[in-house]
C-alpha cells in the first residue's frame, strides 16, 4: 500500500509539474510579458492546490465516516492514504509554485512622484485580488486540516472514556427473561447437548455491547465452576458474553469434538483470532491470543421452564483493556 502511494503522490506531482510547463521542453515565457505567463503559472497552481486540498477534507471525512458506519480495514487504508497524499502533493505545489523563489533589487522612486503614485494604486488592486486568493487557499486549507484531524482523532476518541459507559450498559439484571433474535423467549428445552445458540435480554437494546451473549449446554458432571457460581448453570445450561475479551469480535463459532484425541472437550470459538474458551471451566481460555475469560452470566429457570438471568455477569465485557482499566476482572 505504500509503494501505490508513494506512486501516486509522484503521479500528482510530474501531472501538476507538466501542466504549470516545467516539463515542456523548448518552451519559455514570452519576453514581450513576462508577468502574464507567471500570473497564469501562479493562478493554476492555486487553483491545483485548493482542488488537492479539498480532495484531502473529502478523503479524510470519508474515513471517518466509514470508522463510524462501516470499519473495513481495506477502505479506511485507502481513505487515509489518498487524504495524505493530497495533503503531501498540495504543500510540494504550494513550495515549489506559491511560495516567492527570486529575489529583485528595484531603485525605489521618490515620495510623491506620479508614477508611485500608479504603482502603489496598482499594489492595492493586485493585493485586494490576492488577499481573495488567499482567503480560498486558507478555507481549502482549514477544510484539509480538518479532515486529517478528524481522521487521526476519531480513532483516539473511541478508545477513550466514552466507550466505558457503553461497556457497562448490558440491560442484564435478576428475573430479565431471555430472547432470540426474533424476540422470542428461550425455554431451557431448546439448549440441547452440541447446540449454540445466542440470546439477548428481553427489552433491553440488542446493540449495546453487553447484550448479546452465547448459550451452551455442557453435561452437568463435566463443569469445573468457581465455588460462588454453582448454580449458575442450571441443568448444565451456560451463558457467557459473546464479545471477545482480545479485540472485541463476536463468538460466533461452537467447537463440537469429532475426535477427541485432538479435540478432547467443547469449546467456543471466536473466529477473528481464533481464541478459544472452556465453557466447562468458567470460560477460560484454551488457546489464543485473548487475555481473560468470557464473562458469565448467571441463569435460573422459572416456573414456565424459561431461562431468565439471575444476575449481571462475572465479570467486565469486552477487550481485556477495558478489564485493566476498570481494576480487572471479577
Amino acid at each position: 500500500m505504500s509503494a501505490f502511494l508513494r506512486a501516486l503522490w509522484r503521479g500528482i506531482v510530474l501531472l501538476f509539474a507538466w501542466r504549470g510547463g516545467w516539463l515542456r521542453k523548448g518552451r519559455r515565457p514570452h519576453e514581450s510579458d513576462p508577468s502574464q505567463r507567471t500570473v497564469g503559472a501562479s493562478a493554476r497552481a492555486e487553483r491545483a492546490v485548493v482542488l488537492l486540498l479539498l480532495g484531502c477534507a473529502a478523503a479524510g471525512m470519508c474515513f471517518t465516516l466509514l470508522f463510524i458506519l462501516e470499519p473495513q480495514t481495506q477502505l479506511l487504508g485507502v481513505s487515509l492514504g489518498a487524504a495524505l497524499a493530497m495533503l503531501a502533493a498540495a504543500l510540494m505545489l504550494s513550495s515549489k509554485l506559491l511560495v516567492p523563489q527570486e529575489t529583485k533589487v528595484e531603485e525605489r522612486p521618490l515620495p510623491g512622484e506620479p508614477q508611485e503614485v500608479s504603482a502603489a494604486a496598482q499594489e492595492l488592486r493586485s493585493g485586494a485580488e490576492g488577499i481573495t486568493r488567499r482567503r480560498l487557499i486558507g478555507a481549502a486549507a482549514l477544510a484539509g486540516g480538518t479532515g486529517v484531524t478528524a481522521a487521526a482523532v476519531v480513532p483516539i476518541v473511541a478508545l477513550g472514556p466514552r466507550i466505558d459507559s457503553l461497556m457497562r450498559q448490558s440491560g442484564w439484571h435478576r428475573g430479565r427473561r431471555l430472547v432470540d433474535d426474533l424476540g422470542r423467549p428461550v425455554l431451557a428445552a431448546d439448549v440441547r447437548t452440541g447446540s449454540f445458540l445466542t440470546a439477548f435480554p428481553e427489552g433491553a437494546d440488542k446493540e449495546q455491547l453487553g447484550a448479546p451473549v452465547v448459550l451452551v449446554r455442557v453435561n452437568p458432571a463435566l463443569l469445573r465452576l468457581p465455588p460462588r457460581r454453582r448454580g449458575w448453570a442450571p441443568q448444565g445450561i451456560l451463558a457467557y458474553s459473546k464479545i471477545c475479551t482480545h479485540a472485541g469480535c463476536a463468538v460466533a463459532l461452537y467447537r463440537k469434538p469429532t475426535f477427541p484425541v485432538v479435540e478432547p472437550k467443547p469449546a467456543l470459538v471466536c473466529p477473528c483470532h481464533y481464541s478459544t474458551f472452556d465453557p466447562a471451566r468458567a470460560g477460560a481460555v484454551i488457546y489464543g491470543p485473548a487475555g481473560r475469560p468470557l464473562p458469565q452470566l448467571p441463569l435460573m429457570i422459572d416456573g414456565a421452564g424459561y431461562l431468565r438471568a439471575a444476575g449481571n455477569f462475572s465479570g467486565p465485557v469486552g477487550p481485556s483493556w477495558w478489564g485493566v482499566r476498570s481494576g480487572g476482572a471479577r
